[in-house]
């Protein structure tokens, strides 16, 4: 199958990079691009792409509020945020606002194409520096739900094995992990994984994760000298 990809960038140079090295890809075909928000939520509609690669800093609206507009909508693509500026509030922002992946744009192009192949699956992927900063801001705050996150009760809709999947999902763990670590099949996994995202309305991975920790259902290590 070809993934069809819409890839939505204000400077025209960097657009047309990304078409060319996208468009090389015999399982990948660019169907449409944009220099705007506005642009890439129209041809996200009109276009039914597999994945957005949507750039965070673009006019009318920018990436993240153009993502919350396209992921909003059923049958959404994936979407596949890059940015040139690794801030924290962008990573937040972008993975709050229903992207399934975060990378910089300097990222080399094999990892960009396999980012596009991962979201595509329903999986999540994050640059290494977005997930430290994911892991510290969440070690650094106070532990449980805290005004605003969700109440703990959305979980009782979940099974004690899926409330287990979902918080090793949340340490980053893999399906084969998973399966290891509950000594069940990695199809059993999937099946779980499948069913918490349907009975709690995520879209994948990373929304999942991000659940968990607003939950306090699972907890980082606090961040600490590197070897």
């Amino acid at each position: 199958m070809t993934l069809k990809v819409l890839v939505a960038d204000d400077q025209g140079v960097v657009r047309a990079g990304f078409v060319v090295v996208i468009d090389a890809e015999a399982d990948m075909t660019v169907v449409g691009q944009a220099a705007d928000g506005a642009t890439a939520v129209r041809l996200a509609e009109e276009l039914a792409p597999d994945v957005v690669v949507m750039d965070v800093r673009m006019p009318e609206p920018d990436g993240i509020a153009a993502t919350r507009v396209i992921t909003g909508r059923p049958d959404a693509p994936r979407v596949l945020v890059l940015t040139t500026f690794d801030l924290d509030a962008y990573v937040f922002d972008a993975l709050r606002a229903g992207a399934s992946g975060f990378l910089l744009k300097d990222v080399r192009v094999p990892e960009l194409l396999d980012g596009i192949r991962v979201v595509a699956t329903g999986e999540s992927v994050l640059s290494p520096s977005a997930t430290r900063r994911l892991i510290t801001h969440y070690a650094s705050a106070p532990a449980g739900p805290t005004a605003g996150t969700p109440s703990g009760d959305v979980l009782k809709a979940l099974t004690a094995r899926e409330r287990h999947v979902l918080a090793l999902v949340a340490q980053g763990l893999n399906n084969a992990e998973i399966a290891e670590e509950s000594r069940i099949t990695v199809g059993t996994v999937k099946s779980h994984v499948n069913a918490l995202l349907r009975k709690l309305g995520l879209r994948d991975r990373v929304q999942a994760t991000i659940l968990a920790y607003d939950l306090g259902l699972t907890h980082p290590n606090p961040p600490g000298p590197h070897p």
